[in-house]
């Protein structure tokens, strides 16, 4: 009886049948009474694990007693003390029945010999809520796959999609020998290699027809003639993620792989992405040749149909999000482009700066526009150089409309006066709200300080970064104040640990995954930043870098990443049902559609995110 009812839970249905069967063998039922402490701190090192059957079991601290939003809840198919035991240590919380509830107990040798003998039941202990995430991220991906061909894994290292044998050839190669080479080893391109036998360029079957036959050029040219330069080479130790970012980054159809000094392959887009009906390469150099706005609304519908086939192929949310981020840039630099040929470029240069989610590289499938200019000239030059560069940000805001990109409703655009400012205008616009922190200004702050540069000269901005990390660094009072304002948004977490649900416009009870779910995690990750002076904008890339500066614990920030990539990944997959669906794209969730797993995960997730902002409270004394 114990072996049916293990195998309906998470990891007891994955275990192999003789580790199933020693459990069920050792397993002890025992009941509990309704207000019955099961094990807490006062007991000592725990003896025992304990599997809930049925009931509830609600855990707290001395602090939750007092503040009930710390407390959470476990049901039927949770385990614990599992932290304890694996450390022999006591616990840190009470686990206290709330109604009758039943329990299987695992005597803490039986739990040792488990966790040495089940690879399984090892990893899901040591890495509860990632091995959790696992299988979750892996449903959503085999749901995603059902209409989508896929085989490979943006997650898998180069190494793995090389073919033996590459072909290659020296510069001074005649075109007609390199295409007899590529001709028997039945490949598509060749890689030129110099004197010391590294890339220095690529060929490929249709920089043929192009350079060649198109330019009615001699097919006897040396191939150095013709060749596409080679800038930069990878590792086969790097993952095809890092070679698809480039290749999006810089309209490429191929990478050269190198080790050790010395040629080991050529791959290309097809390798990374086999059975595609969409190549990233082509999705990239589609949208820097587009010479209007139409072509670009077809890379616009493009990118939401790629997105799906990464969301099959495996792609990690983070790396999902900064993919999208990434076309959306060159859709955004295209059509700053199309606008400064129409009407010129102006005399002054300046950069076109991205906020919000655009400027954290965390943009989904539902999004907006936050951008700003900023330019530099002498004081007195300001107004009329803003009087030249409002009309052309006017065009680009209404061209990324036209596009897809939807206005801002807040009119924080390029377009704005109050967003188009020199620099000595940002730091004072930053230094008010910084100094006087108003409702108003927290918010401002919390859009705006997550800027960075899409278009133009890098360096003026990141000389605004660190002048403003700076500012914010010796201002304990407003990063206290930007704290207390995060800590009124708190994850959708009821007094025992269930889902708090708000009926939507479509009558659901839902949760609004964007600010109830993702806001707590970006807005304690914002803080974090400023207080270390960390000056990556991009939310897991400052909570990896927080931890490696040991301003906070690893552990945690991991738990926190993964709490928070599989909110964003809840909230990709549920834009992307809705337009299929033709539904208007929103961040609300409807908890009736959840599965058993989907709901234990998200409550997990939102215990992480009380986790992350308890940090908070404890630094700033909140």
């Amino acid at each position: 009886m114990n072996n049916e009812f293990l195998l309906q839970h998470v990891p007891f249905n994955q275990m192999k049948p003789e580790h199933l069967q020693f459990l069920s063998d050792r397993l002890q039922e025992t009941t509990f009474p309704g207000g019955a402490i099961i094990t807490g701190p006062d007991a000592g090192i725990p003896d025992k694990l304990f599997i809930i059957k049925q009931g509830r079991v609600r855990g707290f601290t001395r602090q939750d007693a007092a503040n009930d939003a710390g407390i959470w809840e476990l049901v039927s198919g949770e385990a614990f003390p599992i932290g304890a035991l694996l450390s022999q240590r006591p616990v840190h919380t009470w686990h206290k029945a709330m109604e009758e509830t039943h329990c299987y107990e695992l005597a803490q040798d039986d739990f040792a010999t488990l966790m040495a003998e089940s690879s399984i039941f090892n990893d899901f202990c040591t890495r509860r809520l990632a091995n959790l995430l696992e299988q979750a991220v892996g449903n959503i991906q085999a749901h995603t796959a059902s209409t989508i061909s896929h085989d490979n894994s943006l997650n898998t290292s180069l190494r793995n999609l090389l073919a033996p044998n590459p072909i290659s050839c020296s510069p001074d190669t005649p075109v007609r020998q390199a295409l007899e080479k590529v001709e028997a080893a039945q490949r598509r391109s060749i890689a030129v290699l110099n004197d010391n036998g590294l890339p220095i360029g690529i060929l490929t079957l249709r920089d043929v027809m192009v350079r060649i036959t198109l330019a009615e050029r001699s097919i006897d040219t040396p191939i150095g003639e013709v060749m596409t330069p080679v800038s930069h080479c990878f590792s086969p130790d790097d993952f095809a993620a890092d070679a698809a970012f480039y290749m999006a980054e810089q309209g490429l159809g191929h990478v050269c792989v190198t080790e050790h000094g010395r040629f080991v392959g050529l791959l290309s887009e097809r390798d990374l992405f086999s059975l595609q009906r969409i190549g990233l390469g082509n999705l990239s150099r589609a949208i820097q040749r587009s010479r209007d706005l139409n072509s670009l609304k077809q890379s616009s519908r493009d990118i939401i149909a790629f997105t799906d086939q990464m969301l099959a192929q495996g792609a990690s949310v983070s790396q999902l999000m900064r993919l999208i981020t990434t076309l959306n840039d060159l859709m955004t630099r295209q059509v700053i482009q199309l606008c400064e040929n129409e009407s010129g470029s102006p005399a002054i240069p300046f950069t076109w700066l991205s906020f919000g989610s655009e400027g954290r590289m965390e943009q989904t499938l539902k999004t907006d526009q936050d951008n700003g200019i900023l330019f530099e000239c002498e004081a007195d030059d300001t107004e009329s150089v803003r009087r030249q560069l409002l009309p052309l940000a006017a065009r680009i805001n209404a061209a990324l409309n036209e596009i897809g990109f939807p206005l801002c409703p807040g009119n924080i655009m390029a377009s704005n006066p109050e967003c188009c400012l020199s620099k000595q205008e940002w730091q004072a616009r930053f230094r008010r709200w910084i100094n006087s922190t108003t409702p108003e200004n927290l918010l401002n702050a919390s859009i705006f300080f997550d800027f960075r540069s899409l278009h133009g000269a890098d360096k003026p901005v990141q000389a605004l970064r660190a002048w403003l990390n700076e500012e914010v660094a010796r201002n304990s009072l407003f990063r206290r104040q930007m704290a207390d304002n995060a800590l009124r948004i708190r994850p959708p977490l009821g007094l025992f640990g269930d889902l708090v649900t708000r009926r939507n416009e479509h009558n659901a009870d839902a949760i609004d995954l964007k600010l109830h779910g993702i806001t707590p995690f970006v807005d304690a990750a914002r803080i974090i930043a400023l207080a270390n002076k960390i000056n990556v904008t991009n939310t897991i890339d400052r909570l990896r870098e927080a931890a490696r500066l040991k301003a906070i614990n690893q552990d945690a920030a991991e738990s926190w990443i993964d709490a928070y990539q599989y909110i964003q990944l809840m909230r990709m997959q549920n834009h992307r049902q809705q337009m299929h669906d033709n539904a208007p794209i929103n961040n609300w969730l409807d908890t009736a559609k959840l599965n058993d797993l989907e709901r234990r995960i998200l409550k997990e997730t939102f215990r992480q995110a009380r986790k992350l902002q308890s940090r908070l409270s404890l630094d700033y004394q909140l």
